[in-house]
């Protein structure tokens, strides 16, 4: 399986679904995280913060990929959506994960929208939550209890934004995990939206009959005593 996480900003991916994507890598998927800007509207330098990604990107077991475009001019129309749709086709993705398009933040819902555009012919496309999402209904949940550390580990390396961001904070995110873990009956867990989500039960099991077993069923129930009905009448 080959798996495309979206995200505006360096640290969005990983406090929306890094316990889901190390799941995926430790499974033997192969996982690429796009990131849209290099968040240089947030604290620390933009060389800071391309660093920190790439180690968190090591910590998941990702391939990283950069769109480069400017912290706060996140477009959603045809150039966000040609690249987008680049990826996906480059990198033969089954299953994209994005921001939720309800957000207060500018880049995040454009790269909701841009994303969702792209993924128009993917039959799984999940969103994820974050600090500045608003109105929030999960349909699905992913249980991270053994991939929790990671996921806090691979936040942890996005250190300028631990020790200078409120909205970038670890207990909260694990107290977060804990929470949607109790929804969803299991202790760790992350929540996303499903816009699609096509799911794959396997290849079915045949149960047709050969000749000879077709013959002796047919002989079995020829063999049964006709049932009578008992008529009670009042």
């Amino acid at each position: 399986m080959n798996v495309l996480a979206i995200g505006a900003h360096p640290d969005d991916i990983e406090l929306g679904c890094a316990g889901a994507l190390a799941r995926h890598a430790a499974a033997g998927h192969r996982v690429t995280m796009l990131v849209m800007t290099t968040g240089q509207r947030g604290p620390g330098n933009v060389e800071t913060r391309m660093e920190e990604q790439e180690v968190s990107a090591r910590i998941i077991g990702a391939k990283l990929l950069w769109a480069n475009y400017e912290d706060g001019e996140v477009p959603s129309g045809p150039e966000a959506v040609a690249l987008i749709d680049d990826v996906i086709r480059s990198e033969h993705i089954d299953v994209l994960y994005t921001h939720s398009p309800n957000d207060t933040h500018q880049d995040h819902v454009a790269t909701a929208t841009a994303s969702m555009a792209a993924a128009r012919r993917l039959s799984r496309v999940l969103c994820y939550q974050g600090p500045s999402t608003t109105t929030f209904q999960p349909t699905l949940f992913i249980d991270v209890d053994e991939t929790i550390t990671a996921k806090l580990a691979a936040l942890g390396a996005h250190a300028s934004q631990v020790q200078e961001c409120q909205m970038v904070d670890l207990e909260a995110v694990e107290a977060g995990g804990r929470f949607w873990g109790h929804r969803a009956r299991m202790k760790y867990a992350e929540p996303f939206e499903t816009p699609r989500f096509a799911w794959d039960l396997g290849a079915p099991v045949s149960h047709e009959l050969g000749a000879e077993e077709r013959r002796d069923a047919v002989v079995t129930q020829l063999r049964q005593p006709a049932r009578r009905l008992k008529v009670v009448s009042e």
